[in-house]
Protein backbone atom coordinates (compact mmCIF):
# COMPACT_ATOMS: atom_id res chain seq x y z
CA UNK A 1 0.00 0.00 0.00
CA UNK A 2 2.52 2.40 0.50
CA UNK A 3 4.06 1.72 -2.79
CA UNK A 4 1.11 2.94 -4.16
CA UNK A 5 0.83 5.74 -2.36
CA UNK A 6 4.65 6.54 -3.26
CA UNK A 7 3.38 6.03 -7.25
CA UNK A 8 0.46 8.42 -7.14
CA UNK A 9 2.51 10.94 -5.11
CA UNK A 10 4.45 11.36 -7.98
CA UNK A 11 2.01 11.15 -11.08
CA UNK A 12 -0.32 13.78 -9.46
CA UNK A 13 2.05 16.01 -10.21
CA UNK A 14 3.54 15.42 -13.27
CA UNK A 15 -0.09 15.42 -14.38
CA UNK A 16 -0.65 18.70 -13.23
CA UNK A 17 2.31 19.83 -14.80
CA UNK A 18 1.05 18.30 -18.11
CA UNK A 19 -2.56 19.89 -18.08
CA UNK A 20 -1.26 23.44 -17.28
CA UNK A 21 1.41 22.90 -20.19
CA UNK A 22 -0.77 22.24 -22.60
CA UNK A 23 -3.47 24.79 -21.32
CA UNK A 24 -1.28 27.49 -22.35
CA UNK A 25 0.03 26.15 -25.22
CA UNK A 26 3.91 26.41 -23.69
CA UNK A 27 5.35 23.49 -25.39
CA UNK A 28 4.18 25.20 -28.90
CA UNK A 29 6.11 28.28 -27.96
CA UNK A 30 9.16 26.87 -26.61
CA UNK A 31 9.60 24.82 -30.26
CA UNK A 32 9.46 28.28 -32.02
CA UNK A 33 12.08 30.16 -29.59
CA UNK A 34 15.14 30.13 -31.44
CA UNK A 35 18.88 31.45 -31.25
CA UNK A 36 18.83 34.19 -34.17
CA UNK A 37 22.02 35.05 -35.54
CA UNK A 38 23.29 38.54 -34.47
CA UNK A 39 23.92 41.77 -36.17
CA UNK A 40 27.50 42.49 -35.07
CA UNK A 41 26.50 46.05 -33.58
CA UNK A 42 24.27 43.96 -31.33
CA UNK A 43 26.91 40.85 -30.87
CA UNK A 44 28.01 42.24 -27.05
CA UNK A 45 23.87 42.36 -25.74
CA UNK A 46 23.69 38.77 -25.69
CA UNK A 47 24.95 35.73 -24.26
CA UNK A 48 26.20 32.79 -26.35
CA UNK A 49 25.58 32.80 -30.07
CA UNK A 50 22.15 34.70 -30.22
CA UNK A 51 19.31 36.30 -28.74
CA UNK A 52 16.02 34.24 -27.91
CA UNK A 53 13.02 35.49 -29.93
CA UNK A 54 10.19 34.23 -29.88
CA UNK A 55 9.20 33.22 -33.50
CA UNK A 56 5.25 32.65 -33.56
CA UNK A 57 2.69 34.26 -35.81
CA UNK A 58 2.86 37.62 -33.67
CA UNK A 59 -1.22 37.84 -33.49
CA UNK A 60 -4.00 35.73 -34.14
CA UNK A 61 -3.70 32.98 -36.68
CA UNK A 62 -5.46 33.49 -40.21
CA UNK A 63 -7.77 30.81 -41.49
CA UNK A 64 -6.13 29.27 -44.79
CA UNK A 65 -7.56 26.37 -46.91
CA UNK A 66 -5.37 23.29 -46.92
CA UNK A 67 -5.26 20.46 -49.77
CA UNK A 68 -3.78 17.44 -50.31
CA UNK A 69 -0.76 17.72 -51.74
CA UNK A 70 -0.78 17.49 -55.54
CA UNK A 71 2.90 18.65 -56.82
CA UNK A 72 2.41 21.54 -58.97
CA UNK A 73 -1.32 21.92 -59.34
CA UNK A 74 -2.98 24.68 -61.01
CA UNK A 75 -6.19 26.83 -60.55
CA UNK A 76 -8.53 25.77 -63.14
CA UNK A 77 -9.54 28.79 -65.24
CA UNK A 78 -12.34 27.78 -68.09
CA UNK A 79 -11.32 28.39 -71.49
CA UNK A 80 -13.97 30.10 -73.57
CA UNK A 81 -12.38 30.89 -76.86
CA UNK A 82 -9.25 28.93 -78.62
CA UNK A 83 -8.08 31.65 -80.30
CA UNK A 84 -7.59 33.65 -77.32
CA UNK A 85 -4.66 32.76 -75.46
CA UNK A 86 -4.42 32.06 -71.55
CA UNK A 87 -1.51 33.88 -70.33
CA UNK A 88 0.36 32.17 -67.07
CA UNK A 89 3.14 32.47 -64.70
CA UNK A 90 4.26 30.07 -61.94
CA UNK A 91 6.94 31.38 -59.39
CA UNK A 92 8.22 29.21 -56.62
CA UNK A 93 9.98 30.98 -53.37
CA UNK A 94 12.41 29.23 -51.26
CA UNK A 95 13.96 30.52 -47.99
CA UNK A 96 17.36 29.59 -46.08
CA UNK A 97 18.76 26.61 -46.74
CA UNK A 98 21.77 26.49 -44.36
CA UNK A 99 24.53 24.32 -45.65
CA UNK A 100 21.74 21.20 -46.11
CA UNK A 101 21.97 20.04 -49.76
CA UNK A 102 19.64 16.87 -49.15
CA UNK A 103 16.89 18.55 -47.31
CA UNK A 104 16.96 20.99 -50.02
CA UNK A 105 16.46 18.80 -52.82
CA UNK A 106 13.48 17.39 -51.46
CA UNK A 107 11.82 20.74 -51.29
CA UNK A 108 12.77 21.67 -54.88
CA UNK A 109 11.10 18.31 -55.95
CA UNK A 110 8.24 18.68 -54.02
CA UNK A 111 7.75 22.06 -55.30
CA UNK A 112 7.82 20.47 -58.77
CA UNK A 113 11.04 23.01 -59.55
CA UNK A 114 13.13 19.87 -60.43
CA UNK A 115 13.02 15.95 -60.78
CA UNK A 116 13.80 13.13 -58.94
CA UNK A 117 17.40 13.56 -60.03
CA UNK A 118 17.81 17.19 -59.17
CA UNK A 119 17.24 18.47 -62.78
CA UNK A 120 15.56 21.54 -63.64
CA UNK A 121 11.80 20.45 -64.62
CA UNK A 122 10.67 22.69 -66.84
CA UNK A 123 7.26 23.09 -64.75
CA UNK A 124 7.84 26.69 -63.23
CA UNK A 125 8.93 29.78 -65.11
CA UNK A 126 10.81 31.04 -62.55
CA UNK A 127 12.81 29.73 -58.93
CA UNK A 128 13.63 32.24 -56.08
CA UNK A 129 16.18 31.67 -53.38
CA UNK A 130 16.26 34.32 -50.65
CA UNK A 131 19.29 33.64 -49.44
CA UNK A 132 21.66 31.95 -46.48
CA UNK A 133 22.53 29.78 -48.24
CA UNK A 134 26.11 29.31 -46.44
CA UNK A 135 26.40 28.62 -42.74
CA UNK A 136 25.28 25.92 -40.32
CA UNK A 137 25.63 22.74 -42.25
CA UNK A 138 28.39 21.33 -44.53
CA UNK A 139 27.15 21.57 -48.32
CA UNK A 140 28.38 24.88 -49.01
CA UNK A 141 30.46 23.86 -51.89
CA UNK A 142 27.60 21.64 -53.19
CA UNK A 143 24.39 24.03 -53.10
CA UNK A 144 26.34 26.59 -54.95
CA UNK A 145 27.27 24.21 -57.61
CA UNK A 146 23.56 22.98 -57.67
CA UNK A 147 22.08 26.68 -57.87
CA UNK A 148 24.76 27.16 -60.77
CA UNK A 149 23.70 24.25 -62.49
CA UNK A 150 19.70 24.88 -61.95
CA UNK A 151 20.80 28.27 -63.44
CA UNK A 152 21.81 26.84 -66.48
CA UNK A 153 19.15 23.78 -66.66
CA UNK A 154 16.22 26.52 -66.55
CA UNK A 155 17.54 29.13 -69.41
CA UNK A 156 17.83 26.44 -71.59
CA UNK A 157 14.54 25.29 -70.96
CA UNK A 158 12.72 28.86 -70.69
CA UNK A 159 12.90 29.47 -66.98
CA UNK A 160 14.87 31.71 -64.94
CA UNK A 161 16.69 31.40 -61.42
CA UNK A 162 16.36 34.19 -59.08
CA UNK A 163 19.28 34.22 -56.29
CA UNK A 164 20.04 36.50 -53.85
CA UNK A 165 22.91 37.42 -51.05
CA UNK A 166 21.77 36.66 -47.26
CA UNK A 167 22.81 38.40 -44.21
CA UNK A 168 24.93 35.25 -43.53
CA UNK A 169 26.47 35.14 -47.20
CA UNK A 170 27.88 39.00 -46.44
CA UNK A 171 28.83 37.80 -42.90
CA UNK A 172 31.50 35.42 -44.65
CA UNK A 173 32.70 37.86 -47.03
CA UNK A 174 32.76 40.06 -44.15
CA UNK A 175 35.38 38.02 -42.38
CA UNK A 176 32.53 36.89 -39.51
CA UNK A 177 32.70 33.50 -39.12
CA UNK A 178 30.51 33.07 -36.01
CA UNK A 179 27.82 30.18 -37.35
CA UNK A 180 30.49 28.50 -39.89
CA UNK A 181 31.13 24.63 -38.55
CA UNK A 182 34.51 22.91 -38.59
CA UNK A 183 33.72 20.13 -40.60
CA UNK A 184 31.96 22.82 -43.04
CA UNK A 185 36.00 25.01 -43.26
CA UNK A 186 37.07 21.06 -44.41
CA UNK A 187 35.21 20.66 -46.83
CA UNK A 188 37.17 23.66 -48.50
CA UNK A 189 40.44 22.42 -47.38
CA UNK A 190 41.34 24.91 -44.87
CA UNK A 191 40.61 28.34 -43.84
CA UNK A 192 42.34 30.35 -46.33
CA UNK A 193 41.19 28.11 -48.92
CA UNK A 194 37.71 28.91 -47.86
CA UNK A 195 38.15 32.79 -47.72
CA UNK A 196 39.42 32.35 -51.29
CA UNK A 197 36.50 31.05 -52.68
CA UNK A 198 34.28 33.19 -51.56
CA UNK A 199 36.51 36.21 -52.54
CA UNK A 200 37.56 35.36 -55.86
CA UNK A 201 37.27 32.03 -56.20
CA UNK A 202 34.51 29.95 -58.21
CA UNK A 203 31.42 30.98 -55.25
CA UNK A 204 32.54 34.29 -54.93
CA UNK A 205 32.62 34.39 -58.84
CA UNK A 206 28.80 33.60 -58.86
CA UNK A 207 27.65 35.74 -56.16
CA UNK A 208 29.07 38.75 -58.08
CA UNK A 209 27.43 37.57 -61.33
CA UNK A 210 24.94 35.74 -60.42
CA UNK A 211 23.31 37.17 -57.01
CA UNK A 212 21.26 40.00 -56.27
CA UNK A 213 20.22 41.84 -52.80
CA UNK A 214 16.55 42.17 -53.95
CA UNK A 215 14.48 41.41 -56.87
CA UNK A 216 11.16 42.46 -58.16
CA UNK A 217 9.96 39.83 -60.25
CA UNK A 218 6.87 41.06 -62.53
CA UNK A 219 3.37 38.78 -63.53
CA UNK A 220 3.35 39.64 -67.18
CA UNK A 221 6.04 40.52 -69.40
CA UNK A 222 4.37 43.63 -70.61
CA UNK A 223 5.39 45.10 -66.98
CA UNK A 224 9.68 43.88 -68.21
CA UNK A 225 11.82 41.64 -67.41
CA UNK A 226 12.66 40.60 -63.67
CA UNK A 227 14.24 43.38 -62.04
CA UNK A 228 13.15 45.94 -63.87
CA UNK A 229 12.57 49.20 -61.92
CA UNK A 230 9.03 50.51 -61.18
CA UNK A 231 8.34 53.88 -62.71
CA UNK A 232 4.93 55.27 -62.29
CA UNK A 233 5.53 57.81 -64.98
CA UNK A 234 6.48 54.84 -67.50
CA UNK A 235 3.66 53.14 -69.76
CA UNK A 236 4.18 49.93 -67.69
CA UNK A 237 3.78 52.47 -64.18
CA UNK A 238 0.37 53.76 -65.72
CA UNK A 239 -0.49 50.22 -67.02
CA UNK A 240 -4.12 48.69 -64.70
CA UNK A 241 -1.73 45.31 -64.39
CA UNK A 242 1.28 48.07 -63.04
CA UNK A 243 1.64 47.07 -59.04
CA UNK A 244 1.48 42.82 -60.49
CA UNK A 245 4.53 41.98 -59.51
CA UNK A 246 6.45 40.50 -55.89
CA UNK A 247 9.32 41.85 -54.49
CA UNK A 248 11.94 39.18 -52.75
CA UNK A 249 14.62 40.19 -50.34
CA UNK A 250 16.33 38.35 -47.69
CA UNK A 251 15.62 40.44 -44.42
CA UNK A 252 12.90 43.04 -44.85
CA UNK A 253 12.49 46.42 -46.85
CA UNK A 254 12.00 48.42 -44.05
CA UNK A 255 9.14 51.42 -44.48
CA UNK A 256 11.83 54.06 -43.64
CA UNK A 257 14.71 52.69 -45.36
CA UNK A 258 16.05 55.56 -47.53
CA UNK A 259 17.10 53.99 -50.53
CA UNK A 260 14.45 52.35 -51.55
CA UNK A 261 13.87 53.70 -55.11
CA UNK A 262 14.33 53.24 -57.29
CA UNK A 263 13.14 49.70 -56.85
CA UNK A 264 14.95 47.88 -57.44
CA UNK A 265 17.91 48.78 -59.00
CA UNK A 266 19.16 51.37 -56.07
CA UNK A 267 19.35 48.41 -53.19
CA UNK A 268 21.50 46.77 -55.92
CA UNK A 269 23.92 49.33 -56.95
CA UNK A 270 24.92 49.10 -53.68
CA UNK A 271 25.11 45.97 -52.73
CA UNK A 272 27.15 45.27 -55.78
CA UNK A 273 29.84 48.22 -54.85
CA UNK A 274 29.75 46.86 -51.42
CA UNK A 275 30.41 43.16 -52.64
CA UNK A 276 33.42 44.68 -55.12
CA UNK A 277 35.08 46.43 -52.07
CA UNK A 278 34.90 43.27 -50.08
CA UNK A 279 36.17 40.68 -52.13
CA UNK A 280 38.62 42.78 -53.25
CA UNK A 281 40.32 44.46 -50.16
CA UNK A 282 43.03 41.88 -48.15
CA UNK A 283 41.18 39.13 -46.86
CA UNK A 284 41.27 39.82 -42.66
CA UNK A 285 41.53 36.57 -40.00
CA UNK A 286 38.35 35.48 -39.58
CA UNK A 287 36.20 36.62 -36.31
CA UNK A 288 36.00 34.65 -33.89
CA UNK A 289 38.97 34.43 -32.73
CA UNK A 290 39.79 37.51 -34.38
CA UNK A 291 38.88 40.45 -33.80
CA UNK A 292 35.59 41.66 -35.95
CA UNK A 293 37.08 43.12 -38.96
CA UNK A 294 33.83 45.05 -39.77
CA UNK A 295 32.90 46.85 -43.04
CA UNK A 296 36.06 48.69 -45.63
CA UNK A 297 37.48 51.77 -44.66
CA UNK A 298 36.20 53.19 -48.04
CA UNK A 299 32.35 51.92 -47.24
CA UNK A 300 30.12 54.50 -48.12
CA UNK A 301 27.34 55.66 -45.69
CA UNK A 302 24.61 53.82 -47.87
CA UNK A 303 26.59 50.66 -47.65
CA UNK A 304 26.55 51.02 -44.09
CA UNK A 305 22.89 51.44 -44.12
CA UNK A 306 22.54 48.31 -46.38
CA UNK A 307 24.36 46.20 -43.76
CA UNK A 308 22.53 48.04 -40.79
CA UNK A 309 19.59 46.33 -38.50
CA UNK A 310 17.25 48.10 -40.01
CA UNK A 311 18.92 47.44 -43.77
CA UNK A 312 17.30 44.64 -46.27
CA UNK A 313 19.31 42.37 -45.20
CA UNK A 314 19.43 42.29 -41.25
CA UNK A 315 15.36 44.00 -41.25
CA UNK A 316 13.02 41.80 -38.70
CA UNK A 317 10.03 44.25 -38.62
CA UNK A 318 7.90 42.38 -40.91
CA UNK A 319 7.95 39.27 -38.93
CA UNK A 320 8.26 40.32 -34.95
CA UNK A 321 6.33 43.50 -35.03
CA UNK A 322 2.38 43.46 -34.19
CA UNK A 323 0.15 43.12 -36.81
CA UNK A 324 -1.22 46.40 -36.59
CA UNK A 325 1.90 48.33 -37.09
CA UNK A 326 2.98 46.25 -39.86
CA UNK A 327 -0.81 46.25 -41.56
CA UNK A 328 -0.75 50.01 -41.33
CA UNK A 329 2.81 50.57 -42.90
CA UNK A 330 2.85 47.81 -45.21
CA UNK A 331 0.68 49.75 -48.17
CA UNK A 332 2.86 52.33 -48.57
CA UNK A 333 6.07 50.30 -49.37
CA UNK A 334 4.62 48.15 -51.84
CA UNK A 335 2.91 51.53 -53.92
CA UNK A 336 7.14 52.61 -53.87
CA UNK A 337 8.16 49.28 -55.22
CA UNK A 338 5.28 48.98 -57.66
CA UNK A 339 4.01 45.20 -56.32
CA UNK A 340 1.57 43.07 -54.30
CA UNK A 341 3.37 41.40 -52.12
CA UNK A 342 7.33 41.33 -50.45
CA UNK A 343 8.54 37.97 -49.84
CA UNK A 344 11.24 37.24 -47.05
CA UNK A 345 13.59 34.55 -45.47
CA UNK A 346 15.61 35.32 -42.23
CA UNK A 347 13.43 34.92 -39.44
CA UNK A 348 12.04 31.62 -39.17
CA UNK A 349 8.46 30.12 -38.36
CA UNK A 350 9.48 26.12 -37.61
CA UNK A 351 6.04 25.08 -38.37
CA UNK A 352 4.93 26.97 -41.35
CA UNK A 353 5.32 29.87 -44.09
CA UNK A 354 3.97 33.01 -42.27
CA UNK A 355 1.57 34.93 -44.39
CA UNK A 356 0.29 38.69 -42.70
CA UNK A 357 -2.10 41.13 -44.02
CA UNK A 358 -4.08 39.30 -46.69
CA UNK A 359 -0.61 38.01 -48.24
CA UNK A 360 0.72 41.18 -48.36
CA UNK A 361 3.78 39.95 -46.33
CA UNK A 362 4.82 36.33 -46.52
CA UNK A 363 7.92 35.01 -44.66
CA UNK A 364 9.23 31.37 -45.97
CA UNK A 365 12.03 30.54 -44.26
CA UNK A 366 10.87 27.80 -41.79
CA UNK A 367 13.94 26.39 -40.67
CA UNK A 368 14.52 23.42 -43.88
CA UNK A 369 18.52 22.63 -42.71
CA UNK A 370 19.05 19.74 -40.52
CA UNK A 371 20.61 22.46 -38.20
CA UNK A 372 16.98 23.84 -37.13
CA UNK A 373 14.95 20.55 -37.45
CA UNK A 374 11.91 22.93 -39.00
CA UNK A 375 9.48 21.79 -41.73
CA UNK A 376 10.15 21.32 -45.08
CA UNK A 377 8.61 23.70 -47.35
CA UNK A 378 8.05 26.06 -50.42
CA UNK A 379 6.10 29.19 -51.90
CA UNK A 380 4.47 29.31 -55.39
CA UNK A 381 2.38 31.15 -56.69
CA UNK A 382 -0.16 30.50 -60.15
CA UNK A 383 -0.83 33.58 -62.15
CA UNK A 384 -3.18 33.63 -64.83
CA UNK A 385 -4.55 36.07 -66.92
CA UNK A 386 -7.67 34.74 -69.01
CA UNK A 387 -9.54 36.81 -71.90
CA UNK A 388 -13.21 37.12 -71.76
CA UNK A 389 -14.34 36.58 -75.81
CA UNK A 390 -17.75 38.87 -75.90
CA UNK A 391 -15.54 41.63 -74.97
CA UNK A 392 -12.94 41.05 -77.66
CA UNK A 393 -14.33 43.45 -80.39
CA UNK A 394 -15.20 46.00 -77.45
CA UNK A 395 -13.95 49.65 -78.00
CA UNK A 396 -12.25 49.43 -74.93
CA UNK A 397 -10.20 47.14 -75.45
CA UNK A 398 -10.00 43.46 -74.48
CA UNK A 399 -11.27 42.09 -71.08
CA UNK A 400 -9.70 39.74 -69.00
CA UNK A 401 -9.80 37.63 -65.82
CA UNK A 402 -6.81 38.30 -63.54
CA UNK A 403 -6.53 35.24 -60.97
CA UNK A 404 -3.40 35.06 -58.61
CA UNK A 405 -2.96 32.10 -56.33
CA UNK A 406 -0.46 31.84 -53.66
CA UNK A 407 0.31 28.35 -51.71
CA UNK A 408 2.36 27.25 -48.93
CA UNK A 409 3.36 23.61 -50.53
CA UNK A 410 4.69 21.37 -47.35
CA UNK A 411 5.61 17.41 -47.63
CA UNK A 412 1.70 16.54 -47.13
CA UNK A 413 -0.33 18.89 -48.23
CA UNK A 414 -0.57 22.55 -49.80
CA UNK A 415 -2.29 25.73 -47.51
CA UNK A 416 -3.50 28.08 -49.97
CA UNK A 417 -2.39 31.11 -48.39
CA UNK A 418 -4.35 33.61 -50.51
CA UNK A 419 -6.42 34.23 -53.86
CA UNK A 420 -7.31 37.35 -55.03
CA UNK A 421 -8.99 37.47 -58.96
CA UNK A 422 -10.46 40.68 -60.69
CA UNK A 423 -11.82 41.85 -64.36
CA UNK A 424 -9.42 43.77 -65.99
CA UNK A 425 -9.42 45.59 -69.67
CA UNK A 426 -6.72 46.09 -71.64
CA UNK A 427 -4.14 45.04 -74.69
CA UNK A 428 -1.48 43.06 -72.97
Amino acid sequence: MPRVSTVFAVLVPLVAIFLVFRTFDVTARLQLSWPLALHPDNEADADGDGAQVYLGTPDAPVEHVHVEHHHSASPHVETHDALLDEFSRTIVAVGDLHGDLPNARKVLHMAGVVDEKGRWSGNVDFFVQTGDIIDRGDDTIKLYHWMDRLRDEAKAKGGQVLSHLGNHEWMNVIGDWRYVRPSEIETFGSPAARQQALMTGQIGKTWAANYTVTSRLPYHPSLGDPNTDYDALSVAGSSVLSHAAMSFVHGGLAPDYPDLEPFPSRINEIGRSLLRKLQHRTPPAPHPPNPYPGLPNDATHEEHRLYGTDGPLWYRGWALDSEERVCKAVDDVLRRTGTRRMVMGHTPDFEKIVSRCDGKIIIIDTGISHAYGGVLSALSVKYTLTPIPKYASSPHGQRWIEREVVTAVYADYDEILAVSEQELEGAF
